[in-house]
């Protein structure tokens, strides 16, 4: 008889197997991570691994995906909720920066994938849609400033971020409040308004 597969229980299973594999990414780097070393960190075996995802690549894009996803999901609401523009800038900043172990974790994986997708067209796909997700986001914010240049400023926005983001992992001892700071900072120049 074949089984019957509850599919709330298969996401949330679905859900813990892409934590575990972010985690597993984060400490061993997504060239050194195997789906063994996955599966060890989540307490399954390969074949459960291999049963939902059907191989490590597809295993490391739906975690990307998930986590990118996550990103953008909280950055949009948070944007939303604010009901100035200079509240809009600080949710913004306050989503690109949101704890020192958060933030280094996920920018170390972040940079880790965009590295490795450079050789992989479907995580290159994975990335494309994040940045597509991005841009919307940044368009969003370069619009405060007004319609006439917004897409570059929108490109600017994305380059302090990620400039920001890569000093941030070099730091031995990062300081969040110096780093939202200079994130604000940079974006209120950027819209000209300093």
């Amino acid at each position: 008889m074949a089984r019957t597969v509850n599919p709330i229980q298969d996401r949330a299973r679905r859900s813990a197997l892409e934590k575990a594999a972010y985690l597993a990414l984060y400490e061993r780097g997504y060239a050194g991570v195997t789906l063994a070393n996955i599966a060890e960190h989540a307490g399954v075996s390969r074949g459960t691994l291999v049963y939902h995802f059907g191989s490590r690549a597809g295993l490391l894009s739906a975690v990307m995906r998930r986590f990118t996803r996550t990103i953008t999901v909280a950055t949009r609401r948070a944007l939303r909720q604010a009901d100035t523009p200079d509240a809009k800038l600080r949710a913004f900043v306050d989503n690109q920066f949101y704890g020192v172990q958060n933030t280094r974790r996920f920018y170390t994986v972040s940079l880790d994938f965009l590295a490795a997708a450079t050789r992989d067209l479907e995580l290159m796909a994975v990335q494309r849609d994040f940045l597509r997700q991005t841009l919307e986001l940044d368009l969003e914010l370069a619009r405060l400033a007004g319609e006439a240049g917004s897409q570059t400023r929108a490109r600017q926005l994305r380059a302090l971020v990620e400039g920001l983001s890569v000093r941030f992992l070099a730091d031995p001892e990062p300081d969040l409040a110096a780093y939202r700071a200079d994130c604000l900072g940079g974006l209120r120049a950027i819209l000209g308004w300093n």
